[in-house]
Order: structure tokens, then C-alpha cells, then sequence
């Protein structure tokens, strides 16, 4: 079992930066791959980002590719997400997630098991 709670979130002008932060408990966060997720209003959750258990390893979303940056620190049990040059269409409700399944590509909501409460981004332009 593993629970997370995120932070960091707010509004900032278009251009801006903005660290989230995914604290998680359970003695397996340090061997658990780990993903950040987005969600608009009547949208479905669209994959971010996602990095390897060892940080060996991230992928990104096309349009946040060289904007965003994942990162963890196994010592502390959080994952980071650097947002820079931030744009309106970057606002959602921003979630992470650990991985328990691999049926799918990295990128598919469906592997994750365990989501934090979400946090709320809004870039204003």
C-alpha cells in the first residue's frame, strides 16, 4: 500500500515555474516506478511524466517535453515535478501516482493503483 499527498501547486503568469512535490508512505516507494498525471474538466487523466523506481529512466509527454523535468529522491520518499515556461494549457488538477501493473505502456493510468488528492495548477496568461 502506498498513500501520497501532493503539494505545490498555484497560480502563476504564463512563462513562469512552479515544483510540485509527491510525499508517499510504504516501505516500497523506493522500488515502485512513479508517474504524474493531469486532469481538465471533462477530460480524461492524460499521462505528464513518469520515472524509473532507480530515477534511471523518465518519459514525458510530447508538449511538456524540455518544459518539465521529473526527479525523485528515494531518501526522502518524493517525487518531483519542475514545471518552467508554463503555459494556459497547462492548468489542470495535477495528480501522482505509483505503478503496480505493467499490462500497458508507462503512459496508461490504468497500471497506477495508488493516486494522491490532486493539486491544482492555473496558468494565467
Amino acid at each position: 500500500q502506498v498513500h501520497l499527498v501532493e503539494s505545490g501547486g498555484g497560480l502563476v503568469q504564463a512563462g513562469g515555474s512552479l515544483r510540485l512535490s509527491c510525499a508517499a508512505s510504504g516501505r516500497t516507494f523506493s522500488s515502485t516506478d512513479m508517474g504524474w498525471f493531469r486532469q481538465t474538466p471533462g477530460k480524461e487523466r492524460e499521462f505528464v511524466a513518469s520515472i524509473t523506481w532507480n530515477g534511471g529512466s523518465t518519459f514525458y509527454t510530447v508538449s511538456v517535453k524540455g518544459r518539465f523535468t521529473i526527479s525523485r529522491d528515494n531518501d526522502k520518499n518524493t517525487v518531483y515535478l519542475q514545471m518552467n515556461s508554463l503555459k494556459p494549457e497547462d492548468t489542470a488538477v495535477y495528480y501522482c501516482a505509483a505503478r503496480k501493473y505493467y499490462r500497458n505502456n508507462y503512459n496508461a493510468p490504468q497500471d497506477y493503483a495508488y493516486w494522491g488528492q490532486g493539486t491544482q495548477v492555473t496558468v494565467s496568461s
